[in-house]
């Protein structure tokens, strides 16, 4: 019988530790490559698996999807029309998502320095969060009219209650560990909330920002569906009203780019705004 190996033992400490492996903290190396081929291959298996459909297997009527050399000489035929168009769009889905980042982290902020204030509206932001947005769109029009006013305010009824859900919970989730230091520190409110509380809460907000930046881009095109005189969502009712679904589809690609975009330009704001998270968090 074999016999295990024993640890070095020393006549006055004993044996010594074996050490144990910790996992790495902090952002993985070498990734850098992948963080641009991964989504790139994945774009590539959707257009094979769109080429499949609608080209070779043609199991999709071509009104109803047409195939992507179909959805790319519609775009490359008036490139300055959706770029106009697509401007329009983005200029309205970051406005209008500003207007509801700034609203709702000062919403989240009340209700968070006060449980009054949280029982009395967070029922009524419940109810408005849980209306069907595009019932409001003919009540918009007529009460703001025709053009950017109703795409803004369809853009902040739609994406502002995850920034006030986010901000309100990372300002009453601060670690006890934390709290417990400022109340030591004898900190006053003010203190607390400036280098404790808030910094604490900023990852839980960038989480909400995160998820209302592609529901902006949702809002926008709602909006111009139904009060917009411009953007990719009035260009889609256009194209679809004679039934040109190449181009309606180019404006819906177009669409996702500019969600895919926007969503990463936050991102990088994040990395920038909280470097701490990735040096001091475990992702596997």
């Amino acid at each position: 019988m074999t016999e295990l190996p024993r640890p070095h033992q020393s006549p006055t400490t004993g044996p010594e530790p074996v050490p144990v492996p910790v996992p790495r903290v902090g952002p993985r190396r070498g990734t850098g490559v992948g963080v641009v081929l991964l989504p790139m291959a994945g774009l590539l298996v959707a257009l094979g698996v769109w080429w499949l459909l609608t080209s070779v297997l043609e199991v999709i009527h071509p009104a109803v999807l047409p195939p992507p050399g179909a959805v790319l000489s519609a775009f490359t035929a008036a490139p300055a029309r959706f770029l106009e168009h697509t401007g329009d769009t983005t200029v309205e889905t970051v406005v209008g998502f500003v207007l509801s980042s700034v609203c709702g982290v000062l919403i989240g902020l009340s209700l968070a320095a006060s449980r009054v204030l949280e029982r009395m509206f967070t029922p009524l932001l419940v109810a408005v969060n849980a209306v069907p947005k595009i019932a409001l769109g003919p009540l918009l029009v007529g009460a703001l009219g025709w053009g950017q006013k109703p795409v803004l305010t369809m853009v902040f009824l739609l994406c502002f209650f995850p920034i006030v859900l986010s901000t309100a919970t990372g300002l009453t989730s601060t670690p006890a560990d934390l709290a417990e230091l400022v109340r030591s520190l004898d900190a006053s409110r003010w203190q607390a909330f400036r280098k404790v509380r808030l910094p604490a809460a900023l990852p839980q907000i960038f989480v909400g920002l995160k998820v209302a930046m592609p529901l902006a881009a949702i809002g926008a095109v709602i909006g111009e569906f139904q009060a917009g005189e411009a953007g990719l969502g009035y260009l889609i009712v256009q194209a679809g009203g004679v039934g040109d679904t190449a181009t309606a589809w180019a404006a819906i690609i177009l669409i996702g780019l500019m969600s895919i975009l926007l969503y990463f330009a936050l991102v990088v704001l994040e990395r920038f705004a909280l470097p701490w998270v990735r040096d001091t968090t475990w992702r596997g």
